[in-house]
């Protein structure tokens, strides 16, 4: 496929880009105390830009100290000497013909009051947002005009740093959001009530920075054209694909050069950083009504994934430009492996929310996928210093296979020995529930990968002493993941009892039946959604007083919400006590009380434990063992990911 819609050159304002790939601004959590790009940030940045993106937007950087933080280690542009470390990140990206724009953002009523020195937070209203829950003041008119100064200011820094043009964060229920929405924004004065006020807080912000950078510096606003509260149950008016059309045309008339579009706030997050099932494309109506009734440039987020998906939206006329976010996290190549012909050589989103999450923690940015983010510095070159020495990997998993990837790379000789018919591991299980097809596309890539790097696999094949002897391995890599854990209950061990493994790899396939699923880790939830689909009744057995408790919140409610349409019974505070033919007894925590629940069989979804039993005697017969993956410490596909590397990188 040529894409030549992809590869061609692209204008903003009077910007020429020199393709139609943008990356999202996404904070990466990696800023210095006083908000500046560190060694850590520009790198991350160059690898995307040497990767080939046509332009670069910069995240949420942050416009005061007052009241405008969003999280820890954000970017910011609050003070004249933030520009000159800027200026660097600016000049870097600069090098490969990538342009930068950067995101002014304050978060009004969406932040936490502890990362803003104690202060009470400011929005239009003061109505709290119910997913921070924090003290929300009303915004003065004095303070509404400081604010504004803020902006103005910041994007005077901006260029004078040399950033290309300035975005707007007026999306994801941020400040600017807030005021657009009646949602948020219930003022009487001139900054609230009928739309025309409502608009008068950002036309007031966009007019200061015409007046201060003048008519030809780039403007783009993001923009959240639909809430989507009545899809999360929430019947306050708000910003609905209608209103958010009217929003944009207001902007393109203002003399706004492109609208990136984007949907939700906090409260549906779920919209604005989407989990796995969420499928490409699912939003691309939005940027279609907006593209329709606009004449600037139209920039989409719509969960994208392969090129032929991108080109087809610029095709359809769905945008003028494709934004890219997590999918350059995962692969920061992805568009020169695209132009090369490479395209199963990229790296794939899982849209697990590893990134997100590991940067609203307090952390620098992770990726389940790619080991090396936010580690550029780290792993610029891969040492090829493996001469041909044989390394062996028991176990084909996600640890396994990392591994073997970066071992090749090195110039050893990985050889994989893999009990089943198989690679992937616990991955040909995370990819059974419904819409889990983004675990198959990482299984093809790594899979792919081996081939591609000559690495030698073993399918079907026990790994014993006298085989590994047999090739004279310099390091033996024990990746045999993890087992069920089972508890020590009455009736355990009885036909109606299976564990979600077996359930999810068919061992055991329920139809029509009332089924128990003991635990609400994510396992047993997706195992719940995949027999609820199979036409069982199913019901889910929590011993802690909250469903999903640990799961990342917007995993947790999406994979929630999916359950409910199946109508799937969920008992938190229960504990398992007993198990019989037809029936189990449990343990009502908050009353002590035993109950009944009829039920077919029981699925055990309790964790899992280190499958070790080998180790020890690989250790006693080879010099150098590597322990890597669930067989290490049990953990996520991420942690997998980078032990397999990490071990391979340093050996």
């Amino acid at each position: 496929m040529k894409y030549k819609n992809l590869f061609s050159q692209g204008r903003i304002s009077n910007l020429i880009l020199k393709n139609r790939v943008v990356m999202s601004p996404m904070s990466v959590g990696m800023a210095d105390k006083d908000g500046n790009p560190t060694d850590e940030t520009i790198s991350y940045y160059e690898e995307r830009a040497r990767g080939g993106v046509g332009l670069i937007i910069l995240g949420a950087l942050k416009v005061n100290d007052e009241h405008g933080t969003i999280e820890a280690h954000q970017l910011s542009i609050a003070h004249d000497e933030n520009t000159n470390l800027l200026k660097k990140l600016v000049d870097t990206i600069h090098q490969y013909d990538t342009k930068v724009f950067a995101q002014l953002a304050h978060p009004g009523r969406q932040t936490f009051s502890i990362l803003n020195e104690g202060r009470s937070l400011v929005a239009p209203s003061p109505i709290p947002c119910v997913v921070c829950r924090q003290e929300t003041r009303a915004l003065t008119v004095k303070e509404i005009k400081e604010i504004i100064q803020d902006f103005v200011r910041g994007a005077a820094r901006l260029k004078d740093s040399g950033i290309d043009g300035v975005e707007l964060h007026a999306a994801h229920g941020y400040l600017i959001n807030q005021f657009l929405s009646p949602y948020t924004n219930k003022r009487t004065d001139e900054y609230g009530g009928c739309f025309e006020n409502r608009m008068t807080f950002i036309t007031e912000i966009i007019q200061g920075i015409r007046e201060k950078c003048g008519k030809n510096y780039p403007i783009s606003v993001r923009l959240s054209v639909d809430e989507f509260l009545k899809d999360f149950g929430i019947k306050e008016e708000g910003i609905i694909l209608e209103e958010g059309v009217k929003i944009s045309k207001y902007l393109e008339n203002l003399g706004v050069d492109a609208i990136n579009v984007s949907s939700g706030v906090y409260t549906t997050t779920n919209t604005i950083i989407e989990p796995i099932s969420y499928e490409q494309g699912w939003r691309k109506h939005l940027s279609k009504a907006v593209k329709e009734a606009v004449n600037i440039p139209v920039i989409g987020a719509n969960v994208i994934r392969k090129a032929s998906f991108a080109e087809s939206l610029l095709e359809e006329g769905v945008v003028d430009f494709v934004a890219l976010g997590r999918g350059l996290i995962a692969e920061p190549k992805w568009v020169n492996k695209v132009k090369d012909h490479r395209e199963k050589e990229i790296h794939p989103c899982i849209s697990c929310l590893n990134c997100i999450e590991s940067v609203l923690k307090g952390r620098a940015m992770k990726c389940a996928v790619n080991p090396v983010v936010g580690k550029e510095l780290l792993f610029k070159e891969v040492e090829k210093d493996g001469k041909g020495r044989t390394v062996v990997i028991i176990g084909g998993g996600p640890a396994g296979m990392e591994a073997a990837r970066v071992l090749a790379m090195r110039g050893f000789k990985p050889v994989i020995f893999e009990k089943e018919n198989r690679l992937g591991g616990q991955l040909q299980l995370a990819n059974k529930p419904p819409k889990k097809e983004k675990i198959t596309w990482l299984i093809n890539y790594m899979t792919g990968e081996l081939n591609r790097l000559g690495v030698i696999v073993r399918l079907n094949a026990e790994a014993t002493i006298e085989k590994i002897k047999g090739l004279n391995p310099y390091a033996v890599f024990v990746a045999i993941g993890s087992k069920p854990l089972i508890p020590n209950i009455e009736g355990v061990e009885g036909e109606n009892v299976h564990t979600a493994i077996e359930v999810l790899k068919a061992q055991v396939k329920l139809e029509g039946k009332k089924v128990a699923i003991i635990g609400s880790g994510m396992t047993g939830l997706e195992t719940g959604e995949f027999l609820a689909e199979q036409g069982n009744q199913v019901m889910i057995i929590e011993m802690l007083n909250k469903i999903g408790k640990g799961i990342y919140t917007p995993n947790r409610v999406d994979i929630l919400r999916n359950l409910n349409k199946y109508h799937v019974q969920m008992l938190a505070s229960h504990q398992l006590e007993k198990i019989r033919d037809k029936r189990i007894i449990l343990k009502e925590l908050m009353k002590d009380e035993w109950v009944e629940r009829e039920v077919d069989h029981v699925v055990l979804s309790l964790g899992v434990v280190p499958e070790n039993k080998i180790v020890e005697e690989i250790k006693r017969n080879f010099d150098i063992v590597k322990v890597i993956g669930d067989a290490n410490e049990t953990g996520r596909i991420g942690g997998a990911i980078q032990t397999g590397f990490m071990e391979g990188y340093n050996l």
